[in-house]
C-alpha cells in the first residue's frame, strides 16, 4: 500500500510535535531546581548547561530507608530526622497505598504490585524534588487551598513540626513532639512545607511499602537524583514477635499458638514468609553488587545499630556523605539508654536499644521460633542470624544468635 506525500509530511510533523512537547515537559520539571541555586550565583550558568547539570551540582543527597514493618525503621528514620539539614518524611507512600489499593498488604497479585510500585516511584521522585503538591493526588479528602490535616504521621517529621511550617509559640529551632505537633501546629500548608524542604540540604524518606531494592532501580539510575538506599533488616523472629505484640488482631492466630502451645490449622504463614522472601531477594541483589547500585546501597542490621548506635550512625552518615551534627548525637544519647517501660507507644523510639533487640527471645515459644527458623532458613544464613538449637539456648542471653558480620557499603 502506498502513502501520499501529504500523509508522510503530516506524520513527520506530528512526530516532531510529540517530541517537542515531551522535551518541554521534562525540561520544565527538571529546571525547577535552578531558581533554588540563585543565591549561590549558579542558576544562570547551570540552567544554560541543562537540568541534569543543575541538579547534580546542587550536591543534594536523597536518602531512602528501605525497611519492613517492626524492623526498627522509625528509630533509623529519627537518626536522619534530627539532622537540621535533612528534610525527613515518614511513610508518604501510605497515602498511595490507601488511595489505590487499600488492602495491598494482604494482596500479592502482580497487577496490584505494579500499580502500587509505579505510583510510588512517581511520588518519590516528586517528593525528592520537594514537590509536595504531588502528594495531594493521594490524600483523602483532598486538601483545600493546599492545606490539610490528613498527612500520615506528620508529627514524626521535624521539618513539618517546626518553623516556618508550624507557627506554634516557642524557640525557632524547637521541634514539637509528635502528639503536640498535631495539636498545636494546626493545618499543614503544603506550599510552605515545600519551601521548607527546598531550604534543607538533603531529603530523606522512610518506607515499608517497597518490597525489594530492585523495585527502586529506575530511581537509583535517574540522573536527576543522587539517591542512596539504606536497607534496614532485622531478625525475622524479632519482627514476628514485635508484630504479634503490636498488631494483636491481625496476628491473633500467632498469639493463640503462643497461648495454647498448639499451632492453629489455619495459621497464615505468609505473614512471616513474605518478610523472609522479600529480605532474601532484596539482600541477594544488594550483596551481588550490581553496577547500578555502586555507591548507592548500604545494608544495616537493626541488631548492630541497637548494640552500637553511635558507631553505626557514624557509618551511616559516612556512607551518605553528610556531616554528623550535634542534634543527632544528643538524640542518640537520650533515646538508646532509657528504661524500656518508658517507650510504650507502638512507634516510639525511646528505648534501651540493646535490650529491645533481644526481647523477642522471651516473647515467642520455642516451637514458634523453630517454625520461623525452618521457614526463613535462607535469609537467616544470608544475614548472619544463628538458629537456636534448643529452648535453653534460646533463653540464654549469654549465647548470641547474631554472628559478627561486616556489611560494608558498596562503593
Amino acid at each position: 500500500m502506498q502513502c501520499s506525500w501529504k500523509a508522510v509530511l503530516l506524520l513527520a510533523l506530528a512526530s516532531v510535535a510529540i517530541q517537542y512537547t515531551a522535551i518541554r515537559t521534562f525540561t520544565a520539571k527538571s529546571l525547577r531546581a535552578c531558581p533554588g541555586l540563585a543565591e549561590a550565583g549558579l542558576a544562570g550558568r547551570l540552567c544554560e548547561e541543562g537540568p541534569t547539570a543543575a541538579y547534580n551540582l546542587s550536591r543534594r543527597t536523597h536518602v531512602l530507608i528501605l525497611a519492613t514493618t517492626r524492623s526498627g525503621s522509625s528509630f533509623v528514620g529519627q537518626l536522619l530526622n534530627q539532622h537540621l539539614d535533612v528534610f525527613y518524611l515518614f511513610e508518604p507512600l501510605y497515602h498511595v497505598q490507601n488511595a489505590l489499593i487499600p488492602r495491598f498488604t494482604q494482596s500479592r497479585s502482580p497487577s496490584d504490585r505494579r500499580v502500587m510500585l509505579g505510583a510510588s516511584r512517581d511520588l518519590l521522585r516528586s517528593l525528592y524534588d520537594c514537590d509536595l503538591h504531588f502528594l495531594e493526588n493521594y490524600i483523602k479528602p483532598p486538601p483545600v487551598n493546599h492545606t490539610t490535616d490528613r498527612v500520615f504521621r506528620r508529627g514524626a517529621s521535624r521539618g513539618l513540626c517546626s518553623r516556618p511550617v508550624c507557627d506554634a509559640p516557642g524557640p525557632a529551632d524547637l521541634a514539637l513532639e509528635e502528639g503536640d505537633c498535631v495539636r498545636k501546629c494546626g493545618l499543614l500548608n503544603l506550599t510552605v512545607a515545600a519551601a521548607a524542604c527546598r531550604d534543607r540540604s538533603h531529603v530523606a524518606i522512610k518506607t515499608v511499602r517497597v518490597p525489594e531494592v530492585s523495585d527502586l532501580r529506575a530511581l537509583v539510575e535517574d540522573p536527576r537524583l543522587n539517591l542512596k538506599v539504606i536497607q534496614l533488616v532485622r531478625d525475622p523472629r524479632g519482627i514476628l514477635a514485635s508484630r504479634s505484640e503490636t498488631f494483636r488482631d491481625t496476628y491473633r492466630l500467632w498469639r493463640l499458638w503462643h497461648g495454647t502451645g498448639r499451632r492453629p490449622y489455619n495459621l497464615d504463614a505468609t505473614q512471616l514468609t513474605t518478610v523472609c522472601e522479600d529480605f532474601a531477594n532484596s539482600v541477594s541483589t544488594g550483596l551481588t553488587r550490581p553496577p547500578w547500585l555502586k555507591g548507592k546501597y548500604m545494608l544495616v542490621r537493626y541488631e548492630d545499630l541497637a548494640r552500637s548506635p553511635m558507631k553505626k550512625t557514624e557509618e551511616i552518615y559516612g556512607f551518605l556523605g553528610i556531616p554528623l551534627d550535634r542534634h543527632v548525637v544528643r538524640w542518640i544519647q537520650n533515646n538508646t539508654r532509657a528504661d524500656p517501660a518508658a517507650g510504650k507507644h507502638k512507634y516510639g523510639t525511646v528505648r534501651n536499644s540493646a535490650a529491645m533487640a533481644e526481647k523477642w527471645r522471651f516473647r515467642l515459644s520455642y516451637d514458634m521460633v523453630a517454625f520461623a527458623q525452618s521457614a526463613c532458613q535462607r535469609v537467616l544464613a544470608q544475614l548472619g542470624y544463628r538458629a537456636a538449637a534448643s529452648e535453653a539456648e534460646l533463653r540464654d542471653p549469654s549465647v548470641s544468635l547474631v554472628e559478627e558480620r561486616d556489611f560494608r557499603p558498596f562503593s
